[in-house]
């Protein structure tokens, strides 16, 4: 059964401008320390795909707070919603801690895809229920 489906665009030219105002401070807030380890890496080799992640890793946040039903409000928190891959490519969203807890408490499960291009990155997420 469907709980929920949750979808997010944002410009990329504003987590450009995020990251130049607060430097590191606005990306730890945001990513995962799993995800900082792969933003710092494809930020040394080219600055340019480190803000696409940090742009698309935003996106699919806010697309599965949306479709959880809580926004950003606890238990549900940046850090604690990770975008992660398969070996395959697939993103996955992964939980931590109180927020794992409460999606597994309601037999949630989550499907994710991310995708960007030129100035946006768009997510959508679908949550489902199991009986």
């Amino acid at each position: 059964m469907i709980y929920g489906i949750g979808t997010d665009i944002c410009d990329i030219r504003r987590i450009r401008a995020s990251i130049e105002r607060h430097g590191e401070r606005f990306v730890h807030k945001i990513l995962s320390p799993a995800e900082i380890d792969t933003w710092q890496e494809r930020s040394r080799r080219w600055p340019e795909r480190g803000v696409r992640f940090v742009a698309t890793r935003f996106s699919a946040k806010e697309a599965f707070s949306k479709a959880i039903g809580l926004g950003m409000r606890m238990p549900m928190t940046w850090r604690h919603c990770e975008i992660s891959k398969l070996d395959s490519g697939q993103p996955v969203i992964v939980l931590h801690d109180a927020l794992k807890t409460w999606f597994e408490s309601l037999r949630l499960t989550a499907q994710v895809s991310v995708s960007d291009e030129t100035d946006y990155a768009i997510s959508y997420v679908l949550v489902e229920q199991s009986p």
